[in-house]
C-alpha cells in the first residue's frame, strides 16, 4: 500500500509538471504565432487566455504534493547544526520533536484547509477563466497537507525503530552514477585549494613522469 502510495505521488507531480510545461509552451507558441500574418487567421480562432490560470493551479497541487514527497524523501532544508553537536539521546529527541511538530502543524492547516474546502463547495464561486468550481482548487490545502502529515509520522515511527533520517545527497545527478576510482570533482586540484583546469592538465606529468 505504502509503495503504490509512493508511486502515485510521484506519478502525479511528474504529470503536473510535464503537463503544465506543455501548456506553457503551447500558450507562448501561440502568441508569437499569432504575431504573424499568414498564421493570424488560424489562431485567431484558438483562445488559451485559460492556459495561466490552469498552471498555476497546477503548480499549486504540484507543490503541495511535492512537499510532501520532500518529508519522505529527506530534500527538504533543515538547520541543524546545533542538533547535531548533541549527544545522540537529546539529538533524538530534538528530532523527534520536530517532526511531530510537523505533522502538528500540516494537520492543522489540513483540518483548516478541510473546512474551507466545505464552506467554499456550497457556494457557486468558480474560476476566472475556465469557470472550474474554485474548491476543486482549493482541494490541493487539505490533500497536500494531509499527505504532509502523514510523511512525518511516517518518518517519524521510521526514527523511533531504526534511529535512521531519510536523506538526500543534494550534489548527486540523477543518471549519473559514481564509478569506483573515479575522480568525481573536477575543480580540485591535488593540493586541495586551487581548481585544477581538466583540459590543460589533461595527460600532464608530474616531476617523476607519471601522467596526474
Amino acid at each position: 500500500m505504502l509503495k503504490f502510495l509512493d508511486h502515485l505521488e510521484e506519478w502525479l507531480i511528474a504529470t503536473l509538471m510535464a503537463a503544465a510545461t506543455l501548456v506553457i509552451f503551447a500558450a507562448v507558441m501561440h502568441r508569437y504565432a499569432s504575431g504573424v500574418s499568414f498564421l493570424f487567421p488560424i489562431t485567431r480562432h484558438i483562445h488559451m487566455a485559460w492556459a495561466q490560470e490552469l498552471c498555476i493551479y497546477m503548480f499549486v497541487w504540484m507543490a503541495k504534493f511535492g512537499a510532501a514527497y520532500g518529508v519522505r524523501t529527506g530534500i527538504h532544508v533543515g538547520v541543524d547544526v546545533l542538533i547535531n553537536r548533541m549527544n545522540p539521546v537529546n539529538r533524538g529527541r530534538f528530532i523527534l520533536f520536530g517532526l511531530l511538530a510537523g505533522a502538528l502543524f500540516t494537520g492543522t492547516v489540513g483540518t483548516l484547509g478541510a473546512e474551507f474546502v466545505w464552506k467554499i463547495g456550497h457556494t457557486d464561486q468558480v474560476s476566472a477563466d475556465m469557470e472550474i468550481p474554485m474548491w476543486w482548487v482549493y482541494l490541493a490545502i487539505p490533500c497536500g497537507s494531509y499527505l504532509m502529515c502523514f510523511r512525518f509520522l511516517q518518518v517519524a515511527v521510521n526514527f523511533v525503530r531504526t534511529g535512521a533520517l531519510p536523506t538526500h545527497d543534494h550534489a548527486h545527478v540523477a543518471g549519473m552514477e559514481e564509478e569506483e576510482g573515479q575522480d568525481i570533482n573536477w575543480f580540485q586540484m591535488q593540493d586541495g585549494l586551487h581548481p585544477k583546469d581538466v583540459a590543460h592538465n589533461e595527460g600532464a606529468k608530474d616531476k617523476n613522469g607519471e601522467k596526474h
